[in-house]
């Protein structure tokens, strides 16, 4: 998590074609996210299938919480859309499979560090970028999905 966030908060956000958003976060990073394959994930987002319902998504201004299409009463935690433009844009495999776990599994780094047996600070600098994600990690949550059969 960027020094200046607490918790991922968006500016802004606009919807893209292909079932993509350009997300604005709190401390200037802008990312795009594609939520193309989430949408058969549920009944619900399924309904975001129509493009134009797609390109209705907004946030509530000032707020910066959530993503919303407020006519089919979807919303989309900043958190979890701050977490899937990790896994999408990694630089490497290793950071985007550990990404892409902790947004399967709503793992904060702590959590991750917890599961994992790993130190949080020696954690939050595989999350935070500041030290390459090491391939043990990638494997580590592999494993742990196989133990807990997720």
């Amino acid at each position: 998590m960027p020094k200046n966030m607490k918790r991922p908060r968006l500016l802004t956000v606009e919807a893209l074609d292909d079932y993509k958003l350009r997300l604005h976060f709190l401390d200037n990073s802008i990312f795009t996210v594609s939520l193309a394959e989430g949408l058969n994930k549920t009944q619900r987002l399924r309904l975001l299938k129509d493009p134009e319902e797609f390109k209705k998504a907004k946030m509530i201004v000032g707020e910066g919480w959530t993503v919303e299409w407020e006519e089919l009463d979807i919303q989309m935690g900043a958190d979890i859309l701050w977490l899937d433009a990790q896994a999408q844009n990694a630089p490497d495999e290793n950071t985007r499979i550990f990404a892409q776990w902790r947004v399967k599994h709503g793992f904060s780094l702590a959590d991750a560090a917890r599961v994992l047996g790993i130190r949080p600070q020696t954690m939050n600098s595989y999350g935070n970028g500041k030290r390459p994600m090491p391939r043990y990690i990638a494997l580590a949550c592999k494993g742990w999905e196989v133990e807990n059969q997720n």
